[in-house]
């Protein structure tokens, strides 16, 4: 009588928490019916599909290196060696072989991932603005679910490869989604830098906290653990993702404007200097991550645990950066290119100082410097990317934010196979050097930006756009609306509404008896 009472409770339990997760699954229906409980609701998704990416592409730095070394090693002791006079020689050229193959090897893994997502944006950028912002964030966190799953059993190189390969992949379709989804859904552009600002700080601290939480899991609970972690949480986000959006019921696209080729917004001045800023002022941070380790052990005799550290207190200063272009840009709009020339200045003049470091808390000073100027660039620039959108081209984010990823994807391609080189061939403190002054050098080119800045966003779209009449009626009616607004004929009550269909109101017995005339 016991187990049936006990049996009965436990399924009475179960049944109460289904009901439960029913009635929260409800609400969550609910709240999407609310724009701004939906545009909470999206920027949560989209931060935490941003802080897996991040995460999953750091948190391999104190796992992989290790873990193939190990494999290596485990290799060699079933290779017979045979024994000569001059053997120890022998041995000791071999091991500096083994070591140079083995950077060589987890350089062209790390850079995998860039590289693949570097080939893949232009495409991903194109298909999102045909098909929406929600099924191509759907596809990328499912392949990256499958590459986190693909690490977690992995056992040789050629496995790892794949995986990080794939997560290319997942991350041109989830990074550019995600981004732009926020673009869309905050239209206001004080909403938008915050939305955005937020979607950064989740960025940060993925990458950030990645190789400490990879490092601590690798060294008392295994290889697999961390990624399943990842896994987790991925699979959680792509069920929310599901569950509320709905990817596959949303069709709201089939009204929307076509948008602007990527090859058009390309040769666009003000979005190619943009997307030049957003390379440079990441490359200091992305040839640091696979040579600092090296330079600290060599010059600084750091111990294990300060250099998987090395980047977590530059988190903080990153936060703070993104709080404060929020803040300044919201009361100076137009000096959004000034806080941007900053950033690279600050960023430019701590990677300088990084050769100059002799000890573990004099370099915590340059790498949060570094971080906190990537957090100045990326915070003013990213929603710049949207307004110049907005007023020269059509409000359609992917293949904008797509030309973004690209940009980051360039610098990080590079890091980890160029960096060691320049290393090697030039040495560490060249490298920081030219890094810096490469930053500075480049900060004037945003005076670019001093008098785009400055358009009001009422002028949007097709009215500025070059050339180009506008298309089909949403163009038409969007046009219209704009040029009554500014002639004041709004506030006379001359203009019409539109319904959702694209089709203007009828006009009442009254409004003709009245006297007033359509225009």
């Amino acid at each position: 009588m016991d187990g049936e009472g006990r049996t009965s409770g436990l399924v009475k339990s179960a049944a109460v928490k289904l009901s439960e997760m029913g009635e929260r699954t409800k609400e969550l229906g609910t709240a999407m019916k609310d724009p701004h409980r939906q545009r909470r609701i999206v920027l949560v998704i989209v931060c935490v599909a941003l802080l897996l990416d991040n995460m999953l592409y750091m948190v391999i730095v104190p796992i992989i290196p290790d873990y193939l070394a190990e494999l290596e090693s485990e290799q060699s002791e079933h290779v017979h060696v045979v024994i000569h006079p001059n053997s120890s020689v022998n041995s000791t050229s071999q091991d500096k072989s083994n070591k140079n193959n083995l950077d060589i090897q987890i350089g062209v893994l790390f850079a995998s991932k860039a590289i693949l997502q570097l080939l893949v944006s232009p495409l991903s950028g194109t298909f999102i603005d045909r098909v929406g912002y929600d099924i191509p964030l759907l596809i990328g966190l499912s392949v990256m679910f499958v590459s986190t799953c693909i690490f977690a059993i992995g056992e040789n190189y050629a496995t790892l490869f794949v995986a990080r390969s794939l997560q290319g992949l997942g991350s041109a379709f989830a990074d550019t989604s995600g981004i732009a989804m926020i673009a869309d859904k905050y239209t206001e552009e004080s909403e938008r830098r915050t939305a955005l600002g937020i979607a950064l700080a989740f960025i940060s601290f993925g990458s950030l906290a990645a190789p400490p939480f990879g490092g601590i899991l690798y060294e008392f609970a295994g290889k697999k653990v961390p990624f399943i972690v990842l896994a987790c949480i991925c699979l959680a986000d792509g069920f929310l993702l599901l569950t509320v959006i709905k990817p596959f019921s949303n069709r709201t696209r089939a009204n929307m404007p076509v948008g602007t080729p990527i090859y058009k917004l390309m040769v666009d001045p003000y979005i190619a200097v943009v997307a030049g800023a957003l390379t440079v002022c990441n490359i200091p941070l992305a040839f640091l991550e696979p040579t600092i380790a090296n330079y600290m052990e060599t010059n600084m005799h750091s111990t294990q645990w300060e250099m998987g550290i090395t980047w977590l207190p530059a988190f903080f200063p990153h936060v703070l950066g993104v709080y404060m272009t929020v803040k300044l840009a919201a009361k100076h709009p137009h000096l959004q290119w000034f806080y941007g020339a900053l950033g690279m200045v600050i960023i430019g003049a701590s990677s300088c100082t990084v050769p100059a470091c002799k000890t573990f808390g004099q370099l915590i000073a340059p790498l949060c410097g570094i971080c906190f100027g990537i957090a100045l660039v990326d915070t003013a620039l990213l929603p710049t990317l949207a307004f110049l959108v907005d007023v020269r081209h059509v409000s359609v984010y992917g293949s904008i934010y797509a030309i973004a990823d690209i940009s980051y994807s360039v610098a990080y391609a590079m890091g980890p196979i160029v960096a060691g080189q320049i290393v090697h061939n030039f040495g560490f403190v060249q490298l920081n050097l030219g890094m810096g002054l490469v930053n500075v050098l480049y900060a004037p080119a945003l005076l670019l930006l001093r008098n785009v800045c400055q358009i009001k966003p009422s002028h949007s779209e097709r009215d500025n756009l070059l050339e180009e009449a506008p298309q089909g009626l949403y163009d038409t009616i969007k046009m219209e609306e704009r040029r009554a607004k500014k002639k004041g004929y709004r506030s006379k009550g001359n203009c019409l509404p539109v319904d959702e269909n694209g089709f203007r109101a009828q006009r009442s017995v009254s409004e003709e008896s009245s006297g007033q005339e359509y225009t």
